[in-house]
């Protein structure tokens, strides 16, 4: 069973050619003024939205990981579409982008099944929080392979043991999918997500508590719960909002990216 393209030509372009200008872009942008960050980290919390508006932010990670040396990815984001209690894992023969197919990562897949409870929905895996990074990864990870997991309601804590798991085996990356505030004005926004990025910045789930509105807000308290056991320290790699493409500061969507590292 393939796992098939969802979001293919509204998130991002379903063209390779396309594609490959949006990445050029981004990077020629970013490379301008900034350098990206030389840290080796496996750990990196990205956004979900179309390319147009949190492709620049997201690319920055991606940049991050390419640097990490690791192929086998395990790409972690919430459920927009289908409502259910715990993690969703499918045995997918393949993932399906624009540049060809990933190849799932099938000996890990059975290692967590192994250990951790999933259900098993492959109608909530036509997910756009996950499916936009895979294009990210098959451009810059060589050889790369993939697990996808969609969470519904489920326990942070819980999330972050799989975190820990993958974490501790030396081969493996965990991308953490998740968007910041929705549709407040620009100014309330910057206001918000402030909370979420200064409880990514200082590893704080009570911060978090304090009113982040991240649609994926299990996602990253996991991912902070996991740096903190493991003794990662964080790094913000860029932070904005849907204003920055569109110019409407009535309505915006926040994003940022981070990556966690020893």
């Amino acid at each position: 069973m393939t796992r098939k393209m969802s979001v293919a030509g509204t998130f991002y372009p379903a063209r390779a050619v396309e594609l490959e200008r949006y990445f050029e872009h981004f990077n020629a942008a970013y490379d301008e003024d900034r350098e990206i960050p030389a840290i080796k980290s496996r750990l990196v919390i990205v956004p979900h939205a179309g390319y147009i508006y949190s492709g620049y932010t997201a690319n920055i990670a991606y940049r991050v990981l390419q640097n990490s040396g690791v192929k086998t990815f395990v790409v972690i984001g919430p459920s927009h579409r289908v409502a259910y209690t715990g993690v969703s894992l499918c045995d997918f023969s393949a993932y399906d982008t624009p540049f060809g197919e990933i190849k799932p990562a099938s000996e890990l897949v059975e290692k967590l099944k192994s250990k951790f409870s999933f259900v098993s929905l492959t109608q909530a895996h036509a997910e756009h929080s996950t499916e936009v990074q895979f294009p990210f990864l098959k451009h810059y990870i060589e050889g790369v392979s993939l697990v996808e997991l969609i969470y519904s309601y489920a326990d942070a804590k819980y999330i972050s043991k799989i975190i820990n798991y993958l974490l501790e085996q030396d081969d493996i990356g965990v991308i953490i999918s998740s968007d910041l505030s929705h549709f407040h004005t620009l100014e309330e926004a910057n206001r918000i997500d402030n909370i979420c990025v200064k409880a990514i910045e200082k590893l704080d789930i009570d911060i978090l508590y304090g009113g982040c509105e991240a649609c994926g807000n299990i996602g990253i308290e996991a991912a902070i719960l996991s740096a903190k056991k493991l003794g990662l320290s964080s790094h913000v790699l860029d932070y904005r909002t849907s204003a920055d493409a569109s110019n409407d500061t009535t309505r915006v969507v926040g994003y940022v990216s981070a990556c966690f590292y020893e």
